[in-house]
């Protein structure tokens, strides 16, 4: 079963991912937990160019192929052997994030990206999304409390603000698929959500 956790800036998903990732392997269920970008050795570089760099510019386009080559790459050397060999695969991010960030942060063509993602990932779609929305201004808060900040955090606010726009755009298209949980609430009040969400999806998924 292929899990995915979505959200902005701030929103907790890394903590929550370690969590429900502990919580499946307490109940005996084989898991990797990864992410995106950075999931592979190659991937690591990109994150590295993608996130740490803060001073010089990068353009969106390039941004967005960088986002796919990353994703390329892990999809076909980390999650599908995980998924073949019976693993539930928990990911920090994915091709939603791309739609978000790069067609409505960027204001890049949804409708190319959506093409790009299905390319990259081989038409491969997590059974479920958990999406952790907030208002941003609450992420970045957050965010400034780290010892340091990445280049998206560092965004202005509109950016952010159409970055929510399209993942909450992309839960309404997807309903079944995407379930939103309000990431404002206590850490373990957002575990217990996605606890219960994931595990009604793994009994289906297993019959």
């Amino acid at each position: 079963m292929f899990i995915t956790l979505e959200g902005g800036e701030g929103s907790g998903k890394t903590t929550q991912i370690h969590r429900l990732a502990q919580y499946f392997r307490s109940a005996g269920y084989p898991v990797l937990a990864t992410k995106e970008p950075g999931g592979t050795v190659s991937g690591r570089s990109m994150r590295s160019i993608l996130l740490k760099n803060t001073t010089d510019p990068i353009d969106s386009k390039c941004e967005l192929f960088l986002y796919l080559a990353d994703r390329a790459q892990h999809i076909a050397e980390v999650v599908k052997p995980a998924l073949k060999a019976g693993k539930v695969v928990i990911c920090d991010r994915h091709a939603d994030a791309t739609v978000a960030y790069q067609a409505f942060g960027r204001e890049l063509n949804v409708k190319f990206i959506a093409t790009l993602n299905r390319f990259a990932t081989g038409g491969l779609k997590p059974a479920l999304t958990l999406l952790l929305d907030q208002p941003p201004e609450v992420g970045l808060a957050r965010c400034r409390k780290r010892a340091s900040m990445n280049r998206l955090d560092r965004e202005e606010l509109a950016f952010h603000r159409r970055v929510r726009q399209g993942y909450r755009e992309l839960a309404r298209s997807e309903p079944d698929r995407i379930r939103v949980i309000n990431a404002k609430l206590d850490p373990d009040k957002v575990q217990a959500a996605i606890q219960r969400h994931a595990q009604r999806f793994l009994k289906q998924y297993l019959h």
